[in-house]
């Protein structure tokens, strides 16, 4: 049998596993149809939105509210209606998704928008023994990865970038950049507003501290039952805007080496009555109880153009506007509410609320486009990248098929030619030993065992970082903590109460040198945690109280330095939750490229969440790593 009947009985004959069915996943299933594969099947949770028309080609105005998996079935099959195409509308997490079902399938090929779900299939492709071809996008950046158990390195095998932070300090009180603003707005106020009315932040103290100087005693962000939504929504910006503001002037040492921010009043930019000007939010057509996400105070004050910048006016009656209209259209939301970019307004109230305090900082404003962007962490998703990294995932599918490992390449698409290629083929790597995942490395963690309780464990450690959803926890021979249906009530009443001991109390005390075993059992992933009492922690830096080590990339080998040099160029594209993330060590390039093709990490997402991606500065120089032979 010659070459290409080989691969087209391969193709033919295999069994495909989809998972996302957005962005790269009508690309991705189209071309796995016309590339002559039979038996595909296809996961996704999500059902269909307006703002996916414009790339994901295989849905209709008329599909909206469908879901993504069933309809993309439908679209392919109406042109192959021969070959099998099974469809399932749910999270890929759910139980019944479990190793067993991974490995009736030869390949899995992701297309997902978020970290936890790609480091859960990577864990079931591993305990299935099934390659797994990973996938992202970033507006024309993108890259394809090809992870084979015991081969190549797994998708966690390198470290996955972490959201950047900013420090409180600079959030509320001294911000030099519109993205401090935003992250005000949004986590502060927004959520002070209309969320949980329970939760503690900085905005309060100062409320409380600008409330006292102007001989009110409530709570400012307290609204009675009788008061005139616009009079509240004033006294809201006068505090946050305006006392606010003079009460962190009072601090000279703050602004001895900073421009001094300008207290802003509604008095000074707002007329006396805003009922009169734009009329009343009880009879805005624009708005609709049924549908609260598309409720916009912008026709209101005869705003069409998200992209035109607004003046401190402007915005000062977009911040009055979008509050009244949550009192009055959305008012059974408020105390539940957080920020969702795909929330108009929410998004305009955020945008008002960052440019009216960017102005009294001096920092530039910024237009409701460009500040939706900063808030969701969006780049606009882009049709035909994601079709050429849908390609690529296919060729790179046939290669396991053939076992040509030899041939695997992890794949980048760039946004500018690097030795006249667009496209950057790099061969894989093998597994990285120090992985937790897939080399079995114990961890080290940290932590106050006589303060912290085995809930801060749970929560912070095992679910939120290393991404097991029915955690197992043992020390020794004693088992501290388990999920499961198949619990009864004394085993479920136990461990509830040993959530909330101190490590040290627990019936098998955790204390310095004491290993946890954690495992998950769905992922059939498990590890050991190695733990070391320390008493303080910074606040700032170490705000959880706890620091998890052994999960990131491996150190420098052969005296190498693992730090970054400026005469040697190397293809280094992260992501954060969606496309697959190759930290560091990557293969030399011998040229040194331009200074155009650097890029600050940043914390980006394609629009509407598909097919997330981190990228940190593509070009960036890193030690080479050993290859796969």
């Amino acid at each position: 049998m010659d070459t290409q009947q080989q691969q087209q009985s391969a193709i033919q004959g295999a069994k495909v596993l989809m998972v996302g069915a957005g962005g790269i996943g009508c690309e991705l299933l189209k071309t796995l149809a016309l590339s002559g594969f039979h038996d595909i099947h296809i996961i996704d949770m999500d059902t269909i939105e307006v703002s996916n028309l414009n790339r994901q080609f295989l849905f209709r105005r008329s599909h909206v509210g469908q879901s993504k998996a069933k309809v993309a079935r439908d679209a392919v099959l109406r042109f192959r209606p021969h070959i099998n195409i099974r469809s399932y509308h749910a999270n890929v997490k759910n139980p019944e998704f479990d190793v067993d079902f991974f490995k009736q399938f030869d390949v899995v090929l992701n297309g997902l928008d978020n970290l936890d779900a790609r480091r859960h299939v990577n864990r079931l492709c591993l305990a299935a023994d099934v390659p797994l071809v990973e996938s992202g996008t970033t507006g024309f950046l993108g890259q394809v990865t090809v992870h084979v158990k015991g081969k190549t390195e797994c998708y966690e095998c390198q470290t996955k970038p972490t959201p950047k932070t900013y420090p409180v300090c600079t959030i509320t009180s001294t911000p030099t950049k519109f993205v401090h603003c935003i992250v005000w707005a949004k986590e502060l106020l927004f959520a002070k507003l209309f969320g949980d009315k329970n939760q503690d932040n900085d905005l309060n103290v100062r409320a409380n501290k600008a409330a006292s100087s102007s001989k009110e005693t409530e709570d400012v962000f307290e609204r009675a039952e009788d008061e005139d939504i616009e009079q509240y929504g004033r006294k809201i910006y006068d505090h946050v805007f305006g006392y606010n503001i003079e009460a962190a002037l009072s601090n000279e040492e703050t602004w001895k080496n900073r421009r001094r921010p300008r207290p802003i009043y509604s008095k000074d930019v707002l007329p006396e009555s805003l009922s009169q000007k734009n009329g009343s939010t009880q009879n805005c057509s624009a708005t609709s109880v049924d549908d609260s996400a598309m409720v916009s105070a912008m026709p209101l004050l005869g705003l069409k153009n998200p992209q035109e910048l607004w003046g401190l006016t402007q915005n000062s009656l977009v911040f009055i506007e979008a509050l009244k209209l949550f009192f009055a259209k959305r008012k059974k939301e408020i105390g539940h509410l957080t920020f969702d970019k795909d929330d108009q307004l929410a998004v305009e109230f955020v945008t008002a609320a960052a440019n009216i305090r960017a102005e009294s900082f001096g920092i530039p404003l910024h237009s409701l486009f460009e500040a939706k962007g900063i808030a969701g962490n969006i780049v606009h998703a882009v049709a035909t990248t994601n079709a050429i990294v849908a390609g690529l995932i296919v060729i790179e599918a046939i290669k396991v098929l053939k076992k040509d490992a030899d041939k695997y390449r992890m794949t980048y698409c760039l946004e500018h030619p690097s030795r006249k290629m667009l496209l950057m083929p790099v061969e894989p790597f093998e597994p990285n030993p120090s992985c937790y995942v897939c080399s079995k490395t114990p961890l080290v963690l940290e932590i106050n065992t006589q303060k912290s309780k085995l809930r801060d464990l749970v929560d912070k450690i095992v679910k939120a970082k290393l991404g097991m959803n029915l955690p197992l926890i043992m020390h020794g021979a004693s088992l501290l903590y388990e999920v499961g249906d198949d619990l009864d009530d004394i085993m479920v009443a136990n461990y509830t109460a040993n959530l909330e001991k101190s490590l040290s109390e627990l019936p098998s005390p955790v204390v310095n040198g004491s290993i946890l075993t954690v495992e998950d059992l769905q992922q059939e992933l498990s590890c050991k945690i190695n733990v070391k009492h320390r008493e303080e922690f910074d606040e700032e830096k170490e705000p959880e109280g706890m620091v998890l080590s052994g999960w990131t990339q491996s150190p420098a080998t052969n005296g190498e330095s693992a730090s970054t040099s400026n005469n040697e160029s190397a293809v280094e594209v992260t992501e954060s939750s969606s496309g697959p993330e190759i930290a560091s060590k990557k293969r030399k390039l011998s040229e040194t490229q331009p200074e155009n093709h650097k890029r600050e990490t940043e914390n980006v997402e394609s629009e509407d969440d598909d097919d997330l991606m981190e990228i940190e500065n593509p070009m960036t120089v890193s030690k080479k790593k050993k290859r796969v032979a």
